[in-house]
């Protein structure tokens, strides 16, 4: 397989195959970094973190998943840690009053919102549920491996997943019958 055969030349710190790796992978990478932190400046200094890392850890790199989603987990903990250090206090991730909640899988909204509306209510969210809803909705991760990348409980995964939803729809709410537009 193509792909197997350039990681293994990184492992042996190949330059040549680094390229490829990093061509093949930036633009899409930094679209993932976009989606967080909304400044080009920003995404490019992450993606250029998150490459690094990547090679420097590349022995870790086993191919039970595909280099693409080994390396995006890595872009999107660099964003959030990017994120994170940027405020001037830590977001507090213990919940222990959390509960679990239940799953509820209907995302629909009306289809007079945009996708930009939805980008802007997203991004209006407090970052313990953007987070959240990000990863679930935008990026396609599970509740375990949500849960793994903030270091909290799937419960308390589940949770912000539903109140985000739930304030998520109240800010398209008032977007649609707001008296704004």
């Amino acid at each position: 397989m193509f792909q197997s055969a350039i990681v293994e030349k990184c492992k042996a710190n190949d330059r040549t195959a680094q390229m490829q790796l990093y061509r093949k992978y930036c633009d899409g990478m930094y679209i993932v970094a976009m989606r967080f932190v909304k400044n080009g400046d920003d995404a490019e200094d992450i993606l250029q973190e998150s490459f690094i890392k990547a090679f420097q850890k590349i022995h870790q790199f086993k191919g039970d998943v595909t280099f693409g989603a080994w390396l995006k987990r890595i872009v999107v903990n660099q964003s959030i840690d990017f994120l994170k250090a940027k405020k001037d206090q830590e977001v507090s991730l213990d919940e222990g009053y959390m509960q679990v909640v239940a799953e509820d899988d209907n995302w629909n909204v009306s289809a007079t919102i945009s996708i930009e509306h939805v980008r802007c209510a997203i991004n209006g969210l407090q970052d313990k549920y953007k987070y959240v809803v990000l990863m679930f909705l935008v990026e396609g991760y599970d509740h375990q491996e949500i849960a793994q990348v903030l270091e909290i409980s799937e419960s308390a995964c589940r949770t912000r997943l539903s109140r985000g939803k739930s304030h998520l729809k109240e800010l398209l709410k008032g977007n649609k019958y707001g008296t704004g537009s």
